[in-house]
């Protein structure tokens, strides 16, 4: 691909005010309409001051900001260009936004946290961002560290992560994430937290369950319900919320002495072969392992206290091949890594254990944040911050349900691939008769999908 040498451009200028560079917030923010997120914020949020006035329209701004591709609060200025005051009222200057941010305190985020709920739960009644519910639905939760370089943030600290498979301490901030999902969907968001960045993986994270039960309930998930999590959340209070809430969990274990030994009691005849679908990279040995076994056994975690739950042990084993090993020369015993599941699930063997390795999908949801508004978290306010997570999370929860509207594959295709196809789409606006007709790129490769979301918007739903 090659500039023109017979038509050069010499030339630009920022001149036209009937252009916009983002049409597709039209029909995204009426979905948001129609989920009723303006409703949610003006019944839910009450903040003090004249800063804290209309959070409604404030709060949309800052999430139709992030849904453009807003990174930070002097990026939201992207929803005043062009012809974007002819297509939205209400549109507020990041000066105002970054003004409104501050005005949070704890229990005004708790306010936005709960018409972040009932905005997912207009959206899920809108689209089948939860397909088959009814029949199985996975809770999982996850902690991520950002990193922040600002050393007078509020609620800053060294916490442990990987990078380059390296153990490493950075300052930054812990949000919490819990999300909504089932075998035939994509995940959606349904809780966040931020939390100071060496707070410990499981801190706050029972409560965090218990309120992403009731929202997957209201969502319309009758059926079983499993929560996930990895080894951090392997505690009393995460397990103990899930029976009182009558769920499932599978919860991955720390390899300590006592499930070594339960690992170890196992049978040679139990353990089962399985193939894993694709290569998984195993960062212990540098390695891609293709396949492995498993087992059950059944373990009572902590015993002798008040808290002491017996279920399934599922075991998934991989042989440590040695690389320096001599070729010809076998090992005298085989040794094996082990990997243990906690889990009460009513699942076969196979299915239980692939059920918990599909855990790994809530990663996707945190790489998909990080690329887009939580590449920064702006505010030197650690309310401040909290608010902009919670409206990165409506802003990830409009954008796939967008993405189902959408239809084929934007159903499941990450947040940012629908944002380069559907909604960064650049528009020229024509009036006619109290009305505006938006004329897009001739050949748009997803016109399709831009087609469907629009039409499926434009009807009122129910």
């Amino acid at each position: 691909m090659r500039l023109r040498h017979d038509a050069p451009v010499v030339r630009a200028s920022f001149d036209d005010p009937n252009l916009v560079s983002c049409a597709g917030l039209v029909p995204v923010m009426r979905l948001a309409q129609q989920a009723r997120l303006h409703d949610a914020v003006t019944d839910r949020v009450r903040l003090p001051t004249d800063k804290g006035a209309n959070p409604a329209g404030k709060v949309a701004t800052i999430v139709a900001g992030m849904l453009a591709g807003a990174d930070s609060i002097d990026d939201l200025d992207i929803a005043r260009h062009g012809g974007m005051r002819s297509l939205f009222t209400g549109v507020y200057a990041p000066s105002t936004l970054g003004a409104f941010l501050r005005t949070f305190t704890h229990g005004h985020v708790r306010q936005l946290q709960a018409a972040a709920r009932d905005t997912l739960i207009g959206l899920a009644s809108r689209a089948p961002i939860l397909a088959g519910a009814d029949v199985l639905t996975f809770v999982d939760i996850d902690s991520m560290l950002r990193r922040v370089y600002g050393k007078q943030k509020q609620g800053i600290g060294f916490g442990h992560t990987k990078v380059g498979g390296y153990n490493v301490y950075l300052r930054g901030y812990n949000p919490l994430v819990a999300t909504l999902s089932t075998p035939l969907s994509a995940p959606v968001i349904a809780a966040t937290r931020l939390r100071s960045g060496n707070a410990g993986s499981a801190r706050g994270a029972a409560s965090m369950i218990a309120e992403a039960i009731t929202t997957a309930r209201s969502c319309g998930a009758s059926g079983e319900i499993v929560v996930r999590a990895d080894s951090a959340f392997y505690a009393k209070a995460v397990i103990t919320t899930c029976r009182r809430r009558n769920v499932r969990f599978s919860v991955t274990c720390r390899i300590d002495a006592k499930i070594r030994a339960a690992c170890d009691s196992i049978t040679d005849d139990q353990w089962v072969d399985i193939k894993y679908p694709q290569a998984v990279w195993d960062e212990d040995t540098g390695r891609w392992i293709s396949d492995a076994q498993i087992a059950e056994t059944t373990y009572t975690a902590f015993a002798g206290t008040r808290h002491q739950v017996t279920a399934r042990l599922i075991v998934r084993r991989i042989r440590r091949d040695d690389p320096a090993q001599i070729p010809g020369q076998d090992e005298l015993l085989p040794t094996y890594r082990y990997h243990a599941v906690f889990t009460d699930s009513p699942f076969t063997l196979v299915q239980a254990e692939a059920q918990h390795r599909a855990h790994a999908i809530i990663e996707q949801v945190n790489a998909d944040l990080i690329a887009g508004p939580l590449a920064h978290l702006p505010s030197g306010r650690f309310s401040a911050n909290d608010a902009w997570l919670t409206c990165a999370a409506i802003a990830y929860n409009l954008t796939r349900t967008a993405g189902h509207l959408a239809a084929g594959a934007h159903a499941t295709a990450r947040p940012a691939t629908i944002r380069t196809r559907i909604i960064n789409v650049a528009a020229r606006l024509a009036h006619r008769a109290r009305t505006i007709h938006l004329h897009l790129p001739d050949h748009w490769p997803w016109q399709a999908a831009f087609d469907n979301l629009f039409t499926a918007v434009q009807t009122a739903p129910g």
